[in-house]
């Protein structure tokens, strides 16, 4: 009988999920794929991530020539062996893990071996052999195990990165943080045509927009090949998720975003879709649980740390119905996008959410989230105008959320959000139309890495933000990052940004402080005000950095 195709890309990668505590090579039992036999397979570097007290899953794809125009980073077709070690020190005396991964072309050449037996809270390294070439070495850190004291935990977040924008200069600060975990919260490609953004630099030919595999492989290859981004990876381990442009502009569900063409065929976009997802498993450190099957994939989970904090990772995209009004874009008086059949979840996924939120102990609610929780209106006169491709386009969603937090007791949520390439910091209230009602809940939006370009601190949109939205109290629309500390009794929040991305070596400094308190939901700033001209909001004294890496 003929194997489905989800099948053979799940047997091309079987060897991928066997591992074995100690000195022993793994996998050469029943197969061994030949070795790779010349030049550097490993220009996209490692990662790693999904980490749990007693694992993690470890990343690379073999790519020779990771701009190849077919797409295949210049491998051949036949499967390739793929050895992995895990040991306590850098320099690999003490290796605790030895194992063996088939990478095959089905599947671009990556492996995702899923590393298990190891201790839990605990700092690891690890490395790749193919053949006779040595990747770079990676540092990955398992979770704390479910329930114990953690006295604090470090990550920082970021989305929306567009290579043609800018460089990647922040991941060379985040490199350098003490952080615990990445936190990636989509648009970490970008399925258009180029736009000149940098100086020095000359974008390859990527003609039109991705729309198959081969595409969206080499705008992934293009990113991965950022020094900068691998060293983040290399750094730290990563929770991934995805939002818009890793599939296209404003996509819902089966519709493909607000354009009248072709495309809007939805057997035609489903096959897109699929191509797309597969490009992301192909370049993501995650499990082969988020192995797509065609055009579907399972994105949304939780990973828990001790008894400190509980990460949940949305998916805002494949479940959604289509935006309210027109393309997602602001619009006046759309009654539609109150309508109680309206949502961004998805029934099961919504359900899926709530019960978690409910039944977890952990002091800290995170929710890894790709799209405006806050209300955001961009008119300051008596008439709303409102987006409709973030939460305020799916207002029984939010409702319900917001309210099972505040009827539930479900702790101290916590949303960190991307999209908008904007900083913000804002109160989240069990109606967020209705400044009467309580506060339950708290967003730190992270502007982009790279996309919009350079920025500026204060612009017309966000002195309009903080006029006509009260519970927005901060804003910035530089490039960076945020960096996020919890401990028992308060999250700690540092807007990170920089002054340009047009050229590398950008200097870092921290834009503003917000915490949130223990048992008290709501932002306050850190620090008086220190504002710049034009910023009617609270914000932190600047911290400024060393200089340019």
């Amino acid at each position: 009988m003929a194997l489905s195709r989800r099948e053979l890309l799940r047997r091309g990668v079987a060897g991928s999920a066997v591992v074995l505590a100690g000195t022993a090579a793994v996998g050469s039992a029943r197969f061994r794929a030949p070795h790779w036999v010349s030049g550097d397979p490993f220009t996209l570097g490692v990662a790693s991530g999904d980490p749990t007290p007693d694992g993690v899953v470890l990343w690379t794809r073999l790519a020779p020539d990771p701009l190849d125009p077919e797409g295949l980073g210049g491998m051949p077709m036949a499967p390739v062996s793929v050895d992995y070690e895990v040991a306590r020190d850098d320099r690999f005396r003490q290796v605790v893990v030895r194992g063996s991964a088939v990478a095959t072309h089905q599947l671009g050449h990556s492996v995702h071996p899923e590393v298990s037996g190891l201790e839990p809270d605990t700092w690891y390294y690890y490395r790749f052999r193919a053949g006779t070439a040595v990747s770079p070495i990676g540092r990955t850190r398992t979770a704390p195990r479910a329930g114990s004291a953690m006295a604090r935990m470090r990550f920082a977040f970021a989305s929306c990165q567009s290579w043609t924008y800018g460089y990647f200069t922040a991941y060379d600060h985040m490199a350098d943080e003490d952080l615990d975990l990445v936190v990636h919260l989509g648009d970490y490609i970008y399925e258009s045509a180029w736009v000149r953004g940098r100086e020095g630099s000359t974008a390859p030919d990527f003609s039109g927009e991705a729309v198959d595999l081969r595409g969206y492989r080499l705008r992934y290859a293009q990113a991965k090949g950022e020094k900068p981004l691998q060293a983040a990876h290399a750094a730290f381990p990563w929770l991934v998720t995805m939002d818009d442009h890793e599939v296209h502009d404003n996509w819902a569900g089966e519709y493909n975003g607000p354009s009248f063409d072709i495309n809007n065929l939805k057997w035609l976009f489903r096959r897109r879709r699929a191509a797309a997802f597969q490009a992301w498993y192909e370049h993501q450190p995650v499990r082969i649980a988020q192995m797509p099957d065609g055009p579907d994939m399972l994105l949304h989970r939780r990973y828990g740390f001790g008894a400190l904090a509980e990460i949940t990772m949305l998916d805002t995209r494949q479940y959604r119905t289509p935006q309210a009004c027109g393309d997602g874009n602001q619009v006046y008086d759309c009654a539609d996008r109150l309508a109680a059949d309206r949502t961004i979840l998805g029934a099961r996924q919504r359900d899926w959410l709530l019960g978690g939120l409910t039944t977890s102990p952990a002091r800290w609610q995170i929710l890894g989230n790709q799209v405006a929780m806050a209300r955001s209106d961009y008119d300051t006169g008596p008439r709303e105008l409102l987006g409709t491709d973030g939460w305020d386009g799916y207002v029984a969603d939010r409702n319900a959320l917001l309210g099972a937090a505040a009827a539930r007791g479900a702790g101290n949520l916590v949303v960190i959000t991307g999209d908008r390439h904007q900083n913000y910091a804002a109160d989240l209230r069990r109606d967020c139309a209705d400044l009467e009602s309580p506060v339950v809940a708290s967003e730190f939006t992270g502007t982009s890495i790279s996309s919009g370009g350079d920025g500026a601190d204060m612009s017309h949109t966000g002195r309009t933000l903080l006029a006509a939205n009260p519970d927005v109290k901060f804003f910035n629309e530089q490039r960076g990052y945020v960096r996020v500390e919890l401990d028992h009794e308060l999250c700690r929040t540092d807007f990170r940004v920089m002054p340009y991305v047009h050229k590398p070596g950008a200097p870092i400094r921290t834009r503003a402080t917000y915490v949130v308190e223990n048992g008290r939901p709501g932002v306050t700033a850190a620090v008086q005000p220190d504002a710049p001209e034009l910023t009617t909001a609270p914000v932190a004294t600047a911290e400024l950095a060393s200089g340019p890496h």
